[in-house]
């Protein structure tokens, strides 16, 4: 059978009360009796009761992480990053990957709910979260990191400048005499992908022509056939600016070492190492991370105020490929 705190007050000789505050930690007990009561727990091989420990407070210590997909870097950075401070604070990770699939987003989000968690950070894939409303009534708190939720719901929401860095990209390669910028960037429904679009446009004014474009998931064959249209134009593209890392690792596959100058949005491993090496505007996922969950351990520490819309700023790193003069590609 197995033991009870009331097995470990008989052991220990003390009241039931004294051990309740053993085991979760509290003040107000004298060292010596502690020690006896510690000493009663291994001796019996008593462990605490963690459903009812849940039903009484109505806490489960776990948090909830919903990412588009552990696989990519960038996400996989934010994960460790929010997994560091859930740890820190006692706490128990919970995460699952959406794969962009709106219905996937949803599915995990009432999973992790249906197992009480404290709290959630999401990625979105989707634009509608009215399916939250009830969670949120309820109390539970929810910050969403990378990109915001869909229009109507206003909750803590920690981004990235993306317009901003896409202005920087555009920036210093009109400051190495480009004129002809082409941007390759994801589908343009994705929240990123549609704000470094905006940068990139903003930043070019008058010289943005929308055939050097192109706004789809990245695959080797499809960028190689945007270039090679691209190419064939009376005035091709003398630069390139890509919207992510995957793309910017799409993207020299398919020139296959044709020599063009290039900025990337998101830095990538092993980037500083080819020649030359790839300039690209710098975003920390670990940082984002971290902000995330500490702004949502706060809000269950019982901060109530206004929600809070964090952008956190991206940074410009040369390193020879976005410095290239204007030529024809060869």
């Amino acid at each position: 059978m197995r033991p009870t705190m009331k097995d470990v007050a008989s052991a220990a000789g003390v009241a039931l009360k004294t051990v309740s505050r053993v085991v979760n930690g509290e003040p107000g007990v004298h060292p010596a009796t502690a020690e006896r009561v510690r000493a009663a727990i291994d001796q019996l091989g008593y462990s605490r009761n963690e459903s009812a420990r849940v039903l009484r407070r109505g806490t489960t210590a776990t948090i909830g992480l919903v990412i588009e997909d552990v696989a990519d870097p960038f996400y996989s950075g934010l994960s460790r990053a929010v997994e560091a401070v859930v740890i820190d604070h006692g706490c128990l990770l919970l995460s699952g990957s959406s794969g962009e699939e709106p219905g996937r987003e949803r599915e995990l989000v009432e999973t992790f709910c249906a197992r009480r968690v404290d709290g959630l950070i999401v990625v979105p894939a989707g634009d509608d979260h009215t399916y939250l409303r009830p969670e949120l009534e309820a109390g539970t708190p929810v910050v969403f990191a990378d990109r915001p939720p869909g229009a109507g719901l206003d909750v803590d929401t920690v981004l990235a400048d993306n317009a901003g860095g896409a202005r920087h990209a555009v920036r210093h390669l009109l400051g190495y005499g480009h004129r002809r910028i082409a941007f390759l960037g994801d589908d343009a429904a994705i929240f990123t992908a549609s704000e470094r679009l905006r940068g990139y446009q903003e930043e070019l004014g008058g010289l943005f022509d929308e055939r050097l474009v192109s706004m789809r998931p990245p695959s080797e064959e499809a960028v190689r056939g945007d270039l090679g249209r691209m190419f064939a134009l009376d005035d091709p593209p003398t630069a390139l600016f890509t919207g992510n890392g995957r793309y910017t690792v799409t993207t020299l596959r398919a020139l296959a070492g044709r020599r063009v100058a290039l900025v990337g949005f998101d830095d990538f491993e092993l980037a500083d190492l080819l020649d030359p090496g790839v300039s690209v505007v710098a975003q920390d996922p670990a940082w984002m991370g971290r902000v995330a969950a500490e702004l949502l351990f706060r809000r269950l520490r019982g901060d109530g105020g206004p929600p809070e819309h964090i952008e956190l700023p991206v940074r410009l790193m040369v390193r020879g490929s976005g410095e290239l003069p204007p030529s024809l590609p060869t």
